[in-house]
């Protein structure tokens, strides 16, 4: 499996997203930012956190977990839901964060794992789908061809690139990104900025 852990990775697969489509061309003048993260519980938390919530509710749920010291799952245990509660999670989060802490995953054999085995690990907890799982590979992980369809940013993004009538639903962004392989987390990437500099706000947390 191929890894991003460079800019200079991020460099190469824009220039070889733009040989293959030139709708990416543009996108290449500006590098997209490395978006990774410290793999473990910690960043599937955050993840979990920024499930349906705007990209400012959730930095600040964050900042309180942070605050409250709830990074590893022994502490979110000792929280329990009164604590989580306090904190600003709605039920069914609180749910997903007890599950995952009390799940203690092995967090360095997962990243041994084949992308859709990492995928199919994590979807396996309550409150963790596909959009949340291929977010923590594609961060955590540094994983290559990891694309989360699911991703209204991305696919905002996409009708904005090719001037399409209607936003594409997962499904159908998902088909667009095979024409992006192997690179296809590299043109996540290059969308969720070219979302930015369109919308002017960030697109993930």
């Amino acid at each position: 499996m191929s890894r991003i852990d460079t800019v200079e990775d991020i460099t190469r697969g824009a220039h070889a997203l733009a040989a293959a489509d030139p709708a990416f061309a543009p996108l290449t003048t500006y590098v997209p930012p490395l978006r990774r993260r410290p793999s473990g519980f910690a960043t599937l938390l955050q993840a979990i956190v920024g499930q349906q919530v705007s990209t400012a509710s959730a930095a600040a749920i964050w900042a309180r977990v942070e605050a409250a010291g709830l990074t590893e799952p022994e502490a979110v245990e000792a929280a329990g839901e009164a604590g989580l509660r306090s904190l600003g999670f709605s039920r069914p989060k609180i749910r997903y964060a007890l599950a995952l802490a009390t799940a203690r995953l092995d967090f360095d054999a997962l990243d041994r794992l084949e992308d859709e085995a990492v995928i199919a690990s994590l979807t396996a907890l309550p409150g963790i789908g596909r959009w949340t799982a291929e977010i923590y590979a594609l961060t955590a992980l540094g994983r290559a061809d990891v694309f989360p369809a699911g991703d209204l940013a991305l696919q905002e993004a996409a009708r904005i690139l090719y001037q399409l009538d209607a936003r594409p639903d997962e499904r159908e962004l998902r088909q667009m990104a095979l024409e992006w392989a192997p690179w296809r987390a590299v043109a996540a990437r290059l969308l969720w900025e070219h979302y930015r500099l369109s919308k002017q706000r960030e697109g993930i947390l």
